[in-house]
């Protein structure tokens, strides 16, 4: 068994994910030119952010509550279409002392066409899946935690440690978890549930405050999914591993107070996103959002009452 370290939906929503899908059954290959990108440190922790592709989602189906006009200038004065968002999949290597950790997995062969590329990024990088001893898992949607089996249902980083938050493994290890989610995503909960019965016995079940590796604390970030975590690496430079706390570099800089169906709960993820963001613009901390545009480092500005993205 685990140890222990310390709804919306709607028919504009329905069938996002084979929607989704489907919208990208014609998308070009990634190219693997995007795949490494350059190292970051902060004492003696050195990140590298790697990509497991990207995907393309349809706008209504992110922002059906935003002010709809509003929503499409503001894309538009970031040079970005107004159909569609097309996020990048980040995924971040930590090396300190002996350890390599990897935050979250990517969404592995069986999700969209246009993600599963963390491999071949990572032989890009010159790591061997052997090499990774700690997996940390922000949270359980497929983007981030399908990645980490294979097509035999093996784990792809067999010889890992694997932590990830007690609230959220509680969240999608219950019986009650289909009856939560919307149609849509009822696959979600499939997924994760397969996931986890593959770390079964192995898995460092962790909290607030909790220091998964030495010099990295794990921060409850909660609305995105119910047991949402990011991870602060300490160091003279921090950096925050945002996960999908933060979902964007536009509009949830520009409006953290819109609500996003890509979250569980729209109003608390509203929240926990306008204090992650008032708190890394007042720290001057670097931030890794798995969905910032690749390689995905960056900072946060206030510019009157919002905030803007400043790639690193």
């Amino acid at each position: 068994m685990p140890t222990m370290s310390s709804r919306r939906s709607g028919p504009d929503r329905r069938h996002f994910l084979g929607g989704a899908a489907a919208l990208l059954g014609g998308t070009v290959a990634f190219p693997f030119a995007r795949a490494f990108a350059q190292t970051l440190s902060t004492g003696s922790a050195e990140l590298t952010v790697v990509s497991d592709g990207m995907m393309t989602l349809p706008l209504g189906l992110i922002f059906p509550d935003a002010p709809q006009e509003e929503l499409v200038k503001l894309l538009e004065e970031y040079g970005q279409p107004a159909d569609a968002m097309r996020p990048d999949c980040n995924v971040t290597l930590v090396r300190t002392g002996d350890r390599l950790a990897i935050f979250d997995v990517g969404a592995g062969p069986n999700f969209m066409s246009s993600t599963g590329k963390l491999l071949g990024s990572l032989a890009a990088a010159g790591v061997a899946p052997g090499d990774v001893t700690d997996v940390v898992i922000t949270h359980a949607h497929p983007d981030h935690i399908w990645g980490l089996t294979d097509d035999f249902d093996e784990l792809v980083f067999a010889d890992a440690d694997y932590h990830i938050g007690a609230r959220e493994w509680e969240f999608w290890s219950s019986p009650d978890a289909m009856a939560q989610m919307p149609e849509d995503r009822q696959t979600f909960v499939v997924g994760a549930q397969n996931r986890f019965a593959a770390l079964d016995g192995r898995v460092n079940l962790i909290g607030n405050g909790d220091e998964v590796l030495p010099g990295i604390e794990a921060m409850e970030t909660p609305g995105h999914t119910p047991g949402h975590l990011s991870f602060m690496v300490h160091g003279p430079e921090p950096v925050l591993i945002v996960g999908d706390a933060i979902g964007n570099d536009t509009v949830a800089f520009a409006h953290p107070e819109w609500p996003t169906a890509s979250d569980q709960d729209p109003a608390l993820g509203a929240k926990t996103r306008a204090a992650l963001l008032d708190r890394l613009a007042g720290d001057k901390a670097r931030a890794i959002g798995f969905h910032f545009p690749h390689p995905g480092a960056g900072i946060v500005e206030r510019r009157g009452a919002a905030f803007v993205y400043v790639a690193a």
